[in-house]
């Protein structure tokens, strides 16, 4: 095996390992068990299947996996909350609200834009698992937030000269196809900090690849990024 390949599978497990493990999942969210549907995951927290496809982008709510991670109420300061089903007592409704509120709003990582340019790609979950931005070689790229660089190589076919930022034990940042990696494995970085270059590494064009991965799976980036 490719020694650049042995240590990105190393790099990604560790992440994995530490962003999945077996901690508790914060109120309001849900990791999903073998057997589950999300009809069922609705009734048990008495919200409904519209609500869960919303606040979690789920184009196919049938694609759900074991261990992946769902809202199942809505973000404290949300306009509305998902109406509860019929037969829901009043106690349930008082109870779903409280636990709504005591979630903190948002992400788990506040975002900046990685790269100035246009977004030629958006994620699908499927065949694009990030947003592509497309600008001049050298552009600017930088650290979407505060965190410990992972992994700083060319090691993953497709991927080209790519950097993978730890922001927590929940969320990573991968960026990729860039001309000129400008920090190291271990490094810390702060947000805004410029950390390479942009380029054309494995891509028939330039631009960068930008994933964000939350306890594990990819998520899509315009989620947690401002808008402009």
């Amino acid at each position: 095996m490719h020694k650049g390949i042995r240590r990105l599978a190393s790099a990604l497990l560790i992440a994995a390992l530490a962003a999945c493990g077996s901690a508790p999942v914060g109120p309001g969210f849900y990791r999903v068990e073998r057997g589950d549907t999300v009809s069922k995951i609705a009734r048990e927290n008495r919200t409904t299947v519209a609500s869960l496809k919303r606040w979690n982008g789920l184009a196919n709510p049938d694609a759900i996996e074991v261990g992946q991670v769902l809202r199942v109420a809505p973000p404290a300061g949300s306009a509305t909350s998902a109406q509860a089903p019929s037969g829901s007592s009043n106690s349930a409704k008082s109870e779903a609200s409280a636990q709504a509120s005591s979630q903190k709003a948002g992400p788990g990582v506040s975002l900046v834009w990685p790269a100035q340019g246009s977004v030629i790609r958006g994620f699908d979950g499927k065949n694009s698992k990030g947003i592509d931005i497309a600008n001049a070689a050298g552009t600017p790229v930088v650290a979407a937030a505060s965190g410990s660089v992972v992994y700083a190589g060319n090691g993953l076919r497709g991927y080209g000269n790519m950097l993978i930022v730890k922001h927590d034990d929940e969320y990573l940042t991968a960026y990729a196809h860039n001309r000129a990696l400008l920090v190291k494995e271990g490094q810390t970085v702060q947000q805004g900090q410029q950390i390479a270059e942009m380029g054309d590494t494995d891509s028939n064009r330039t631009m960068l690849h930008f994933e964000v991965r939350y306890l594990g799976r990819s998520t899509d980036p315009a989620r947690y990024l401002p808008p402009r």
